[in-house]
């Protein structure tokens, strides 16, 4: 029996459907409790390609939402897109996995964009910098994108389809997206699945190509049995920069790129140096080493910990500082240590 039966008696994905699906490429970006949920299911669906974009790695904290991952991976400290690529793999060994650890910043998403025209791509991060860049290279490249946010228990959806719907940045300036976070709020798993359900059925939609997709925005409360959908056609704006009549999408503008992040609810900065290569991990280790400093370390990344700051350094050249929400603080411990 063919794996993919009971999607193809489904009537509008069918045969044709399923064979559109095998033959599509499709962007995540983010790796986490969306993100693995994403992927996962659109692996088990049988895309044909699918590219993973995250730089972070695998904690202890992850485990209650985000269902691909393993105590081992969070002993390990891996790398989240290499832990999903590699329990991806061993549920679909037919599907294309391409795992990427590094910052989905402007210059990585355009490179990968132009490179490989995925049919769709998958919002699945925690901060709005990087959203506004897929909002760019989504435009400016033609790709549909699904934006997915959750919190608490409140979650939300929208399809976002070029030079058709409102872009986000049409969307920020009406709509309120909300500004707590899993720090401020927490979150439950059943409302990442929640988002990752609407995500998916309209990904499905666009690969199969049927019209149908859902154009409105969709948010929802799953505890207090809360769900809205909004018609939000009349906000797209004819000046906008990023999906206007003359467009400059700003979040592609390297000026624009943000060198230093708070991570969400970690107590943690992030460091994206200017300058990526030519870094010598094995001198640097050496280095920290003689100053009496414990340096733990695998083929993806090393971290040692000072005073109650862990570093972990990634061999794209990231830096994350742990113990401080302080980007100054952060800045002086990097070049005291890493500088």
């Amino acid at each position: 029996m063919d794996r993919y039966s009971r999607q193809q008696r489904f009537a509008p994905i069918g045969a044709t459907g399923q064979q559109r699906i095998r033959e599509k490429r499709v962007l995540v970006v983010g790796a986490g409790a969306l993100g693995a949920a994403n992927a996962e299911t659109l692996v088990r669906a049988g895309v044909g390609k699918i590219t993973i974009v995250d730089r972070d790695y695998v904690e202890w904290s992850n485990l209650q939402r985000q269902q691909l991952y393993t105590e081992e991976d969070a002993i390990k400290r891996l790398p989240k897109a290499m832990a999903a690529a590699t329990h991806l793999r061993a549920i679909n060994s037919d599907v294309v996995i391409e795992p990427i650890v590094a910052d989905a910043d402007a210059r990585l998403l355009e490179y990968l964009v132009a490179r490989d025209r995925p049919h769709v791509i998958i919002d699945s991060t925690d901060n709005f910098d990087v959203r506004m860049i897929i909002n760019d290279v989504s435009q400016k490249y033609a790709v549909p994108w699904i934006y997915g946010a959750c919190v608490g228990s409140y979650g939300l959806s929208y399809v976002i389809i070029p030079h058709e719907t409102p872009c986000l940045r049409c969307l920020l300036e009406e709509v309120p997206l909300g500004v707590a976070t899993c720090d401020t709020a927490g979150i439950i798993s059943p409302v990442v699945h929640m988002v990752v359900a609407h995500q998916t059925a309209e990904a499905l939609k666009i690969l199969v190509n049927d019209e149908r997709i859902n154009r409105k925005l969709v948010s929802f409360d799953i505890w207090r049995g809360q769900y809205r959908m909004i018609d939000v056609k009349r906000i797209k704006k004819d000046g906008c920069p990023s999906c206007g009549d003359k467009r400059t999408y700003p979040a592609l503008q390297y000026e624009n790129e943000t060198k230093f992040a708070v991570l969400c609810g970690r107590d943690t900065v992030q460091i994206r140096p200017a300058q990526r290569d030519g870094w010598e991990w094995t001198t640097l280790i050496s280095f920290l080493q003689q100053q009496g400093i414990q340096v733990e370390r695998n083929d993806y990344l090393f971290s040692f910990t000072v005073d109650w700051h862990r570093f972990v350094v990634f061999f794209d050249g990231r830096v994350f500082i742990h113990g401080t929400n302080d980007i100054q603080e952060a800045k002086r411990l990097y070049y005291q240590y890493l500088g």
